[in-house]
C-alpha cells in the first residue's frame, strides 16, 4: 500500500538517484554467546529489528558488486554495481571521501529504499573517524549517535542519525556502519523513503551487518 501512496514521490526521487552507473541463562541449555554474537544481538535489540532471511552474497569475487567486504543480502533485494560515467550525475555517488560502489534495491521485496556500500581508498584510520567523515559530509544530517560494535567478525562503528528531506518536508532516520579493510574504509548505509520505510528495512541491514566479512580484494 505504501508503494502505491508514495509512488509519485518515489518517481521524483528516482530521477535524482544514481543507479546502475547492505539473555538466556546457561541453565537453559543454550551455549554462551561469543563476543561477536553478543555485539550483534545487542545492536539488534537496540534497533528493535530482527534479522531478515538471506538471499544472495554481495561483495565476493563474481558477485554483482565485488567489494573489500562481503555480506548476505535479504531475500529478493537486488544488487547493482555503480558505474561512474564522467557526467554531472557522478556527484550523487560521492559523499566526503567515499564513493558509492554498490546499491541494493529493496523494491523487489516491497519497500522503497536502498542498502548502499560506499568505499574509500584512504588507508588506515579508525571506523569511527571514517564514519564521521561520511556523516558530516551530508549537510542535512543531524542527531548522530555513534556506537562501537562488531560487524560480523570485524571491528566497526555504527551510527543512527536523521536527515531532513526537502521533498517530503520531514526528517527521517538513517543507519550506517563503517569498517576498515586493507583496501580502505567501507561504509554500509541504509536510508529509505521515510522513517517507516527505514524501520521496515532494518532486518535487511541487520542481516548484512551480522554476515559482514573481509574479502581478498
Amino acid at each position: 500500500m505504501r508503494i502505491l501512496v508514495r509512488g509519485a514521490v518515489a518517481a521524483a526521487l528516482a530521477a535524482a538517484v544514481l543507479t546502475g552507473c547492505g539473555g538466556e541463562k546457561e541453565s537453559s541449555g543454550k551455549p554462551a554467546a561469543t563476543p561477536t554474537q553478543a555485539s550483534s544481538e545487542a545492536s539488534e535489540k537496540a534497533s528493535g529489528a530482527p534479522v531478515a532471511e538471506g538471499g544472495n552474497t554481495v561483495g565476493a569475487a563474481g558477485s554483482a558488486c565485488p567489494l573489500p567486504v562481503a555480506f548476505t543480502t535479504a531475500d529478493k533485494w537486488k544488487a547493482k554495481a555503480i558505474k561512474l560515467d564522467g557526467t554531472a550525475l557522478d556527484a550523487l555517488a560521492k559523499q566526503g571521501p567515499f564513493t558509492m560502489a554498490c546499491e541494493i534495491d529493496a523494491k523487489p521485496a516491497g519497500n522503497i529504499g536502498f542498502l548502499r556500500a560506499w568505499t574509500s581508498t584512504a588507508k588506515g584510520g579508525t571506523p569511527r573517524a571514517a564514519l564521521e567523515a561520511f556523516v558530516t559530509a551530508d549537510k542535512n544530517a543531524s542527531k548522530a549517535a555513534y556506537t562501537e560494535i562488531k560487524a560480523g567478525s570485524l571491528p566497526a562503528t555504527e551510527v543512527v542519525y536523521e536527515t531532513y528531506s526537502k521533498l517530503l518536508d520531514e526528517s527521517k532516520q538513517e543507519h550506517a556502519l563503517a569498517v576498515i579493510t586493507p583496501s580502505g574504509a567501507v561504509v554500509l548505509h541504509l536510508g529509505g523513503m521515510d522513517t517507516d520505510e527505514h524501520k521496515e528495512m532494518l532486518p535487511a541491514y541487520e542481516l548484512a551487518k551480522k554476515s559482514l566479512r573481509a574479502t581478498s580484494q
